[in-house]
């Protein structure tokens, strides 16, 4: 067996960005930026009234001191004169700021009668002005890759970038093994069970940017089992659930032999989920093999199937975020194998705490439902205390 580390090294190792596509603005959400963007032109593109008010010289901004109202600007709507000694120009917040004023006066410190105002005794000693360019210059570049999230697509927008180049969704195909499985609202036999884990498999794919295919549950003959696989094989990633432990092991890796896979590695040093095969068939096409009991596929979803995903959609940072948080109860010691244990993350008053679940068996969905965290505990690590520094890893909600 190979440790946690070592297997993500590897899985990591078959995969590659998978080439870019354009697509529009409005359908980027959610993507990976797949090459640097430059704006073209400044935000914003003219130096513009930050406040309701009159744009004048500072020279004349002095309180007391009578102005002549000559114009109005308003956002869209630039006055196209040029503003002297004694004058004003009636201002609206995001209008363009009239050549030669140097100030923005707030309406609340003016009293105006007819084209006449006055400053009131207090003014506010900011210029009310935002600068062109106050945002980012028009030479300023968005940098790839990187998730387009909401503050990415806006300022997207103000950069004028109507299509913008995405590293194109890598196709998952999903199989699910055994005579056991029937699909949800099917009539179960009194020794089936219901295929939960795809379910959670294709929210946690569609979720990281991918693109889910749920294919038939592969039976355990070799004629069923080559059928699906056959399906599958135009997958950008294959991914297959259970037949993987002893026993079942050599039919799964016969029939995908048969489609020329090569084996990085079978079994790691982690619970749950020890019996896990990565490789990649003839073609290139990488392939995991996750557990069947459904905790130990969704765990190694995370640790595994993600960070694969990420790295086939360009991303740098890949790996599962490891945070730090204290013991809220005694752990006892653990074996020679890196233990995920479902737990329960809080906010405490002086840091991050952690509650490991009583119960940890890799088939118990009520448990891990109610996880928003996993305790890692590393092999062969000794009994810990309450308010002992461990490590986890966040579950995304």
């Amino acid at each position: 067996m190979i440790s946690v580390a070592q297997a993500q090294t590897l899985c990591l190792a078959l995969v590659r960005p998978l080439p870019p596509e354009t697509v529009a603005l409005a359908q980027a959400a959610g993507r990976v930026l797949a090459a640097d963007i430059r704006a073209g032109r400044a935000q914003p593109p003219f130096a513009a009234s930050a406040m309701d008010g009159y744009a004048l010289r500072t020279e004349d901004c002095t309180p007391g001191n009578t102005l002549r109202v000559v114009g109005e600007a308003a956002a869209g709507h630039a006055w196209a004169g040029q503003i002297r000694a004694g004058e004003a120009v009636r201002i609206f917040t995001g209008a363009p700021v009239p050549e030669g004023a140097t100030q923005v006066v707030i309406q609340e410190d003016v009293q105006r009668l007819g084209d006449r105002i006055t400053l009131s005794d207090t003014l506010d000693p900011g210029t009310n002005i935002r600068p062109q360019g106050a945002d980012f210059a028009s030479d300023f570049i968005l940098a790839a890759p990187r998730r387009l999230g909401p503050p990415e697509l806006a300022l997207l927008a103000a950069m004028n970038a109507g299509h913008v180049p995405v590293t194109r969704r890598p196709v998952v195909a999903i199989i699910a093994t055994g005579d056991e499985l029937v699909m949800p609202g099917e009539a179960p036999r009194p020794d089936q069970i219901i295929a939960s884990n795809l379910f959670a498999l294709k929210a946690m794919i569609d979720a990281a940017g991918g693109h889910t295919r749920l294919l038939p549950i592969a039976r355990d003959t070799e004629a069923s089992l080559m059928t699906v696989y056959e399906m599958a094989m135009d997958a950008d990633l294959v991914v297959t659930i259970g037949g993987a432990s002893v026993g079942d092991h050599d039919l799964v890796a016969q029939v995908a032999a048969r489609f020329g896979l090569t084996q990085s590695f079978y079994k790691i040093a982690m619970r749950p989920g020890k019996p896990l095969i990565a490789g990649a068939f003839a073609d290139g096409t990488p392939y995991l093999g996750l557990p069947g009991n459904p905790v130990s596929a969704i765990v190694c979803g995370h640790l595994f199937l993600l960070p694969m995903l990420r790295a086939m959609l360009g991303l740098q940072e890949v790996l599962p975020p490891l945070l730090h948080a204290r013991l809220t109860a005694d752990v006892a010691g653990n074996g020679p194998r890196a233990h995920y244990m479902r737990a329960r993350l809080s906010d405490g008053p002086d840091g991050r705490l952690v509650t490991a679940f009583d119960r940890q068996d890799s088939s118990l969905l009520t448990v891990l439902s109610e996880a928003n965290a996993l305790l890692l505990r590393p092999p062969h690590d000794g009994a810990q205390s309450a308010g002992a520094l461990v490590e986890v890893l966040p579950l995304a909600p």
